[in-house]
């Protein structure tokens, strides 16, 4: 009866912050219509500060309530669960540290858009392989489905924070010639973490593949480097096309 009672405060939580017009927005912003990359995800818009504070009251929610949540219909639903389970993860012990990657990955398929990924793959995908063989991250990078591979290039945060760099890089090259712009963002982005942190290695990254690079990618990596050295990078725009 508690477990059940737990589960349905934080539901009729959840239900209480609900605002139709915030709701519309977000559907609007994640790419829910028709052939998006949301398509069909439904939204009860409640505000990312409100799902975290949440997250703070309900965190010790057992982990079957939180799956439950996890597979929800409505995207702020699961994005509670996740961060529910980060929290849990950074304070459990390695059983539960274990089990919650485990659920991750079974229910894998709910983490379905960007914030989702970005939120949680860190957190749980990256630090669970922090101290394991990380094979398992490199070939997720070659999965069919694009929120596999985001999770993929963004579990590489981790180890990016820790300056342990090379299996980011090693992720960049398989998803150099990605042909989805959300994972030339997402590899832009931990390139130009790394840059941050070793300018040179980033560099010397560039110089082998930015003439591969798509632009939105190339653009993310250097977006923090200096002037000159961006410009190095940045293809000359054609003087006609300029004109127009």
């Amino acid at each position: 009866m508690g477990k059940a009672a737990d589960l349905k405060a934080a539901t009729a939580d959840l239900a209480a912050h609900a605002d139709n017009a915030k709701a519309e927005h977000a559907a609007r912003y994640f790419k829910t219509g028709p052939g998006e990359y949301g398509e069909g995800d439904r939204f009860r818009g409640v505000r990312v500060p409100v799902l975290r504070r949440l997250a703070r009251k309900y965190w010790t929610l057992p982990l079957p309530s939180v799956e439950t949540l996890l597979i929800s219909p409505y995207h702020e639903d699961r994005l509670f669960a996740l961060l529910c389970m980060i929290r849990r993860f950074q304070k459990g012990d390695e059983r539960i540290r274990t089990e919650i990657f485990e659920m991750y990955v079974l229910r894998m398929r709910y983490v379905n858009n960007w914030d989702l990924v970005d939120t949680s793959a860190p957190h749980i995908v990256g630090a669970h392989f922090r101290k394991r063989d990380r094979s398992a991250i490199h070939d997720l990078a070659r999965s069919p489905s694009i929120w596999e591979r985001r999770i993929a290039m963004m579990a590489t945060f981790h180890f990016i924070k820790q300056d342990d760099f090379a299996d980011a890089l090693g992720v960049a090259r398989v998803l150099l010639r990605d042909p989805e712009d959300l994972i030339h963002k997402a590899v832009g982005w931990m390139l130009r973490e790394i840059g941050s942190r070793n300018e040179q290695l980033a560099r010397d990254f560039l110089n082998q593949h930015h003439l591969e690079m798509p632009r939105t990618m190339l653009r993310y990596a250097i977006e923090k480097l200096p002037d000159d050295h961006r410009r190095m990078y940045l293809p000359r725009p054609d003087r006609r096309t300029a004109r127009l």
